[in-house]
């Protein structure tokens, strides 16, 4: 009987844990903070979601090509503590992100700061490299 609960027991935790990690990367698993980037583009959408925020960024290269980036932020929660609320950004804000690069050199980063074009605010997205990683 305890040995039947015992196993219970371990199987739900298993459960429970096995989305949370396999969701979840860390910051040097996907990003390069020998490839810290600079950009400013106008806003077309955020993901206000777990296991961490998104939002993507129209962005003008030098010969007037747009390409569209997208931002990992930390933890909705994590972002509510540094000021963020899910409004902070919208569709067409002109914003300016610093961060750090996909490795497969894809137009996606791990934002560190964004600046609003509009307030001259500038947020941060969590502590250190990688947000909340």
């Amino acid at each position: 009987m305890r040995r039947t609960t015992l196993v219970l027991v371990l199987a739900g935790l298993i459960a429970i844990a096995a989305p949370h990690v396999y969701a979840h990367h860390s910051f040097s698993a996907e990003f390069d903070a020998n490839k810290p980037i600079k950009v400013t583009g106008t806003v077309t959408k955020l993901e206000w979601q777990n296991p961490h925020a998104w939002f993507y960024v129209d962005v003008k290269d030098e010969g007037g090509a747009t390409s569209n980036w997208g931002f990992e932020l930390a933890t909705p929660n994590v972002l509510l503590r540094f000021g963020w609320t899910r409004s902070t950004i919208g569709t067409g804000d002109v914003v300016t992100v610093e961060g750090y690069q996909a490795k497969n050199g894809k137009p996606i980063a791990n934002a560190s700061a964004v600046t609003l074009e509009r307030t001259g605010q500038k947020l941060f997205t969590g502590p250190g490299k990688g947000g909340d990683k």
